[in-house]
């Protein structure tokens, strides 16, 4: 197969990705082989190799849209209240669609893997943006908390950690929520975190 070639409709580079991302959530990055990948994918090793020149490579790719994802958003801080809303709904909405990618991401947290401090080039801009928000909303005197770092730490542990896990908390409801329900739910719980008035 050549490198342009598709495969059953689609790209050779989507499918390796998809497949690593399901591997690294379910293995982790050190328990996750590159011949894994290529099993999983169906593709041969030395397309692996041409695309993305290894499984560090692989691993990295996969964050790229989460970075794009966040750095295309702008917020003014007019309503700083409001904008923590939308960045809340936002990343919980982001949380629902790339599970797999979140998974990993609290899994190298975690750990604090030798990968974390590469990682940072793609979360850094979310980072950036809540910090904005909070400072914003703590100037205006809508956030009523102590210590910027650690609201910045506390909203994005709650944002990340928004869904919940079966084997940690066992549900007798086992009715997933949405990701409106969910939203809510986080926000809710921020806010009063916060000091933050709900019905803003």
């Amino acid at each position: 197969m050549s490198p342009k070639d598709e495969m059953n409709g689609k790209d050779v580079k989507t499918v390796i990705l998809q497949a690593a991302k399901k591997l690294f959530a379910l293995k982790g990055f050190e328990g996750t082989t590159v011949r894994q990948i290529c099993d999983e994918a169906g593709v041969s090793l030395a397309l692996v190799s041409y695309h993305f020149g290894g499984k560090e490579n692989v691993f990295y790719a996969l964050f790229e849209p989460l970075r794009h994802y966040f750095a295309k958003m702008h917020y003014d801080l007019a309503d700083p209240v409001a904008d923590l809303r939308e960045f809340i709904e936002k990343f919980v909405d982001y949380r629902y669609e790339e599970r797999y990618l979140i998974c990993i991401l609290q899994q190298e947290l975690m750990m604090k893997s030798p990968r974390v401090e590469k990682l940072t080039y793609a979360i850094f801009p979310t980072w950036e943006q809540l910090r904005s928000i909070l400072q914003a909303g703590m100037n205006r005197g809508a956030i009523r908390f102590p210590s910027l770092e650690f609201a910045v730490n506390f909203t994005m542990g709650t944002i990340i950690s928004s869904m919940p896990d079966p084997y940690l908390n066992p549900m007798e409801d086992k009715r997933e929520m949405t990701p409106a329900e969910a939203a809510q739910l986080t926000v809710r719980f921020v806010f009063n975190g916060l000091g933050i008035d709900i019905k803003q």
